[in-house]
């Protein structure tokens, strides 16, 4: 049998992968979040909303492509 690995993400890889849609689940609760058209995200169990960072996060990420 193989070993269980502890996987442990950084608060900043856990918002680019909320911001790119690969994680749906709500930081604060665990709940699944809502993006909206605006950019936003939010979630409709605890009302926590991260208001554009989808726009943010692929900004950052065009940049580190454009740096390598």
């Amino acid at each position: 049998m193989s070993d269980v690995l502890q996987l442990n993400r950084t608060l900043e890889q856990e918002l680019f992968a909320l911001a790119r849609g690969v994680s749906l689940e709500c930081l604060v609760c665990g709940e699944f979040v809502l993006h909206a058209a605006d950019g936003s995200i939010r979630c409709p169990e605890c009302q926590s909303c991260l208001a554009g960072i989808a726009l943010t996060a692929g900004r950052a990420a065009d940049a580190r492509r454009e740096a390598v």
